[in-house]
């Protein structure tokens, strides 16, 4: 973490803080809503976007409101010993950082609309590299260690996995796809 966070320079703070930013990536998130429509049938999509709410709420919920609380790990900023050590572009969040709410989010969108439009292939290397930066810039910002990032994706892609499968079945059992 101290090694990412210590490779800083003026011009890569600033896009750390872009990349962390949620409200900066509406457009973004309005391009795979575009997408998700122009691949799918209108009652699948509609069902993908309840399914990605479910998924950001699930996701985003189980980090902030019940591991963080629980583990009370405080974010690399917050500790005393690191502080001095530390290059804090974007100042210091809450309290507590295990396990990366970014990190799971991201993840989440990722996974499930990769798993939900297989066959677009520029998706798969928009989102990944997306998601990686994602979460390189909550440690590089020192809001998070590599772990509660690292978790935060396994937490994200197990949400994506879950509500893939939902949205699979109920495709097939409700013949959404075909409607």
């Amino acid at each position: 973490m101290i090694a990412i966070n210590g490779f800083h320079f003026g011009w890569l703070d600033q896009i750390m803080i872009f990349f962390s930013n949620k409200f900066v990536w509406f457009p973004f998130y309005g391009w795979i809503i575009y997408l998700i429509f122009k691949q799918n049938t209108v009652k699948s999509s509609l069902l993908a976007l309840l399914l990605i709410a479910v998924g950001i709420t699930l996701s985003d919920q189980t980090t902030s409101a019940l591991l963080k609380p629980l583990f009370q790990r405080l974010r690399p900023c917050h500790v005393l010993d690191l502080q001095a050590l530390l290059n804090l572009p974007d100042g210091c969040g809450g309290a507590f950082g295990f396990a990366s709410s970014h990190a799971a989010n991201s993840m989440f969108v990722a996974f499930f609309c990769i798993s939900i439009m297989p066959q677009n292939i520029f998706l798969h290397k928009i989102f990944i590299p997306w998601v990686i930066m994602m979460g390189w810039s909550r440690v590089y910002l020192a809001a998070h260690y590599p772990g509660d990032v690292f978790f935060g994706w396994l937490l994200g892609a197990f949400y994506a996995w879950l509500l893939f499968r939902a949205w699979k079945f109920a495709n097939k059992t409700c013949a959404l796809g075909r409607l």
